[in-house]
């Protein structure tokens, strides 16, 4: 099969995937509690309330309302977020750009800090190098990722005075420097795209903590993944040959070890891009980072079933194609894997 085809396969299948998702979510949020709290207040009359169960349906048996709801998906209405005083979809459009550029960053950090220390521990098994990456990795999956945000925040910040405690960028900086126009949401895109070197740095000075805080965790299993799959690697035939025809150490390591060694760390990067961008919520409420995490804790504060729904059904198709571009790549790192 062409990856062309392959590609488009598997976009038709994101639909049957995302409609299991949404219904078991959609009655997940009917069973929690009474989604029409989201638009009632205490100054409604009766007959204020009454007209916002019959706008939105919740009179309706539930799967009545999960089609009205779907329907109001497919043309643009996501409902009213009660959190963010607006509609769903603007405070999408507002908060996903945030929370897309810090698991984008923090992704990065792990995947070349993770296969570069599990290439490293492999090649020097057993060496004291091969130990500190085994604790290094063991920490990385045993700290609470909220403690080591309070941590890196209390040094850095408190004591050393070396990055900002939170927050996307300096406000008085960003006052000082004048305006810039938002062409994408992702504030170091935008600041270059405007020239500004000065907020750019910035931007990345308050990526760099709660990057490193909410990839730590990561960098420890590919690391250990990455470990495990090169001295399998190492241990093939074919590498025997190269090193018995003289291949220098390098070649044999970057050009034929790594390269296979990466099918099964690339499986576990898909995964943890999604477990990423779920996972930030402590990390954007420890950091002040004003992304769709912060968000949805406050709307599961409030109830505010419309912004949950939302922010699960982002985090699923941004999950899905995540993994679909994983697949793909399988293809392209192991010509033996046939896309069917």
């Amino acid at each position: 099969m062409k990856l062309g085809a392959y590609i488009i396969r598997r976009l038709l299948l994101l639909i049957p995937v995302l409609l299991g998702v949404s219904i078991f979510i959609f009655t997940l949020t009917r069973i929690g509690g009474d989604p029409a709290a989201a638009y009632i207040h205490e100054r409604m009359n009766e007959e204020q309330i009454a007209h916002v169960y019959e706008k939105y349906h919740l009179n309706e048996p539930i799967h009545i309302q999960y089609w009205y709801w779907l329907d109001g998906i497919l043309h643009g209405d996501w409902g009213y977020s009660k959190t963010a005083r607006a509609p769903v979809t603007t405070a999408i459009a507002q908060y996903f750009p945030a929370t897309f550029e810090l698991t984008l960053i923090s992704i990065l950090i792990a995947v070349s800090v993770g296969i570069a220390l599990g290439t490293i521990s492999a090649v020097k098994r057993d060496k004291p190098v091969d130990h500190a990456t085994r604790i290094m990795a063991l920490s990385g999956v045993s700290l609470p990722i909220f403690w080591l945000g309070l941590m890196l925040q209390y040094v850095f910040f408190y004591k050393l005075r070396w990055f900002p405690a939170g927050g996307r960028y300096d406000e008085i900086l960003y006052l000082q420097q004048g305006s810039i126009h938002k062409y994408t949401g992702f504030w170091t895109i935008d600041t270059l795209l405007n020239g500004n070197l000065t907020l750019f740095g910035d931007a990345l000075l308050h990526l760099a903590l709660p990057a490193i805080t909410l990839s730590f965790g990561t960098i420890a299993i590919i690391t250990r993944i990455m470990r495990s799959s090169m001295l399998e690697v190492l241990g093939q035939e074919y590498i025997k040959t190269a090193r018995s025809k003289g291949l220098p150490e390098k070649i044999v390591i970057n050009r034929h070890a790594r390269k296979n060694a990466l099918i099964p760390t690339t499986t576990v990067v898909g995964l943890s891009f999604g477990g990423l961008l779920g996972g930030a919520v402590l990390t954007e409420t420890i950091f002040s980072w004003p992304g769709m995490g912060r968000w949805s804790t406050d709307a599961i504060l409030m109830n505010d079933w419309a912004s949950i729904l939302g922010f699960v059904l982002v985090t699923a198709i941004v999950y899905v194609i995540a993994n679909l571009i994983v697949d793909v790549l399988y293809a392209f790192l192991d010509p033996r894997v046939r896309l069917g």
